[in-house]
């Protein structure tokens, strides 16, 4: 009995009825008679909710009495005829059994790793989750429609994304871009999905704050996978949110390179939404797989703050016909970027670029804490025979599986010069950013330029801020000439300014004798050291007590203080927290976990570092692998 809807079904000693029929039966591997098993055997197509049954034996010239129990009822990917059927264990295991996972930060060139706990398996988790359903809108218009709806992914993909923000309904979490979280937590500062659903459950479903995107998708990541739906999380850099449609954003720089907040359109350095695998009955087969669905209230769709199913086949093929949100995702990984250039508030110079905007789109890989880059499943991407020079993609050690690169460069060009500027290297925390500008003039007649140069920090999701640090040079050239700049930006320059934020450095350079002006502009991360976490026992067994050693070791310029929080799902039955006073730099700290697995299998011990100085938080996480004593 689902709600309202119920079934009678007799019990017999056949199992061999249809999948899509529910059957009772016998359970033939039990000898007892007296006491016999009774397995029920849901159809492929049964309704995901809470279920009770009564079980009535009926002896001879007897009413009999009823038994009465209740189950839960998810979706099915190992089995063919569900809707949701993987056909590959490592995937399923991945997709719907991985309790813990990666969310992929940063920019397509320096990728940062980010571990997330889902916690499938703790306390209330299960419970959060159906409730999502419980507490939809839908189920409060019409809970015997909902009910029936259930059976169908799509259906509940659309519900889940909904009910994940806080716009529309009594959501989980609520969303805040801006740099005020004092009546909430820090988006950085989650680890993992469960304390936020069950904070939601336990205070009667009013919203948690705060979130951003890829707190969102994680927790939708977490909804899915409990529901049994296969779901990933999916991070796409270099995001367009095109405002007016046209499949193009408009980025406005003045005349010395400092980028100006002129233009409802805007560019995510990244953006994290969610695919699930699913058949589309109600698109045809050729629409079955991975689709997009995206928790962050960005857009409306149906009238509601969700976004997806949307078929990633449809995405590539550029089918903006097909249900649900395809045109918005299409703009997410395709549009155009123009770069303008104003002074006195008239246009003087307009670039365009084709291949910036999702640049790089990844998940984590199967089996292994590594990058996978899927950008090919979204678009068509052109393979050089030979590797272009600069402009490559440099990804961190701790996620990579795409080559490194020394340099990171961008270059434009006129009829008379050619600017470039590139990185000598991925920058670090407590290192100077070093930078080269090559200006080359193209013709055969000296030239006077001059190059101004701006570095802005800002966030993932935001245009940038002040500037913090800029040059401004003035030099000659010589026929078909070519010279080179280098300039550095010290730790203290850029510490107190960027915190956990990226940099948005641009370079403008004006011809003295024609006043023509070209732009080329980079944004990039600093990235930040892991913490390094080292298992004492060799052989990590359940119900016993093992050790780990959490270190840090100082990268900056000044003392940091700040809290050392430790979780892992599986592994502590509680966050363990610890806190650090004025290390110098350089100075080196340890502290010792004590934690005793719960069951076999792979987990994730999973260390934050939040430091009192700035907003900046710095992390590292082991997966261990727990044997069968």
């Amino acid at each position: 009995m689902l709600g309202r809807l119920s079934l009678t079904l007799p019990v017999t000693s056949s199992q061999n009825s249809p999948l899509s029929d529910w059957n009772a039966y016998f359970d033939p591997k039990s000898n007892n008679f007296r006491n016999p098993s009774i397995l029920i055997r849901p159809s492929a197509s049964a309704p995901v909710g809470y279920y009770e049954f009564q079980l009535f034996v009926v002896p001879q010239n007897s009413l009999g009495s009823p038994t009465f129990s209740s189950f839960v009822l998810l979706c099915n990917p190992w089995c063919s005829e569900d809707s949701v059927f993987l056909p590959f264990e490592d995937q399923r295991e991945e997709y719907v059994l991985r309790d813990y996972g990666l969310v992929f930060m940063g920019t397509p060139m320096n990728t940062v790793s980010r571990p997330w706990s889902y916690d499938l398996y703790e306390s209330g988790v299960l419970e959060a989750c159906m409730n999502l359903l419980e507490v939809s809108p839908q189920h409060q218009r019409n809970p015997n429609m909902d009910y029936l709806e259930r059976s169908d992914p799509v259906y509940i993909g659309r519900v889940v994304s909904a009910m994940v923000n806080s716009e529309d309904d009594r959501g989980v979490v609520k969303g805040n871009w801006s740099d005020n979280f004092d009546q909430g937590v820090h988006p950085s500062l989650w680890t993992g999905s469960g304390d936020i659903l069950r904070q939601w459950a336990q205070s009667g479903f009013s919203p948690v704050k705060y979130g951003q995107c890829w707190v969102f998708a994680a927790v939708m990541c977490t909804a899915m996978r409990v529901l049994g739906i296969p779901c990933r999380v999916i991070t796409n850099y270099n995001s367009a949110h095109d405002a007016n449609g046209n499949l193009v954003i408009e980025e406005v720089y003045n005349e010395t390179g400092q980028k100006l907040n002129l233009s409802r359109d805007s560019i995510w350095n990244f953006h994290v939404w969610v695919e699930c695998w699913m058949t589309r009955k109600d698109l045809g087969s050729n629409m079955d797989g991975w689709q997009v669905l995206d928790p962050t209230p960005q857009e409306r769709s149906k009238g509601v703050y969700c976004c997806g199913p949307a078929p990633v086949k449809a995405i590539r093929s550029q089918r903006t016909d097909v249900p649900y949100d395809v045109p918005f995702v299409y703009a997410e990984v395709n549009a155009d970027v123009h770069t303008i250039i104003m002074a006195q508030g008239k246009v003087i110079n307009v670039s365009k670029d084709t291949e910036r905007v999702g640049a790089l789109i990844c998940t984590k890989a199967v089996g292994v804490p590594r990058l996978q880059d899927i950008t090919g499943s979204y678009k068509y991407v052109e393979i050089p025979a030979v590797p272009a020079v600069p402009a490559a993609l440099t990804i961190s050690s701790r996620s990579s599986t795409m080559p490194d690169v020394s340099t990171m460069s961008r270059a434009a060009s006129s009829k008379g010069v050619l600017v470039s500027t590139s990185l000598d290297k991925s920058p670090v925390v407590g290192e100077p950013i070093r930078l080269t500008v090559k200006v080359t003039n193209r013709e055969r007649v000296a030239k006077k330029v001059e190059v101004h140069i701006n570095a802005q920090a800002k966030d993932y999701s935001h245009n940038p801020s002040d500037t913090f640090w800029e040059n401004h040079d003035v030099i000659q050239l010589g026929p078909m000439e070519g010279k080179v700049l280098r300039h550095q930006i010290l730790p203290e320059q850029y510490e107190d300014a960027v915190g956990d934020k990226l940099i948005n450095l641009a370079v403008v350079l004006q011809d003295m004798s024609t006043l023509e002006r070209i732009l080329t502009s980079e944004e990039f991360n600093i990235v930040s050291p892991d913490l390094i976490i080292q298992v004492v026992d060799k052989n990590v067994v359940p119900n016993k007590e093992h050790t780990a050693i959490v270190t840090f070791t100082n990268p900056f310029t000044h003392p940091v203080s700040g809290v050392l929080t430790v979780t892992g799902a599986g592994l502590l039955q509680e966050k363990i927290q610890f806190r650090i006073r004025e290390l110098r730099p350089g100075g080196r700290v340890e502290n010792s976990v004590k934690f005793t697995p719960k069951m076999v299998g792979r987990m994730m011990l999973h260390a934050s570092l939040s430091l009192s100085e700035a907003n900046i938080i710095i992390r590292g996480f082991v997966v261990i692998s727990v044997n069968s004593i």
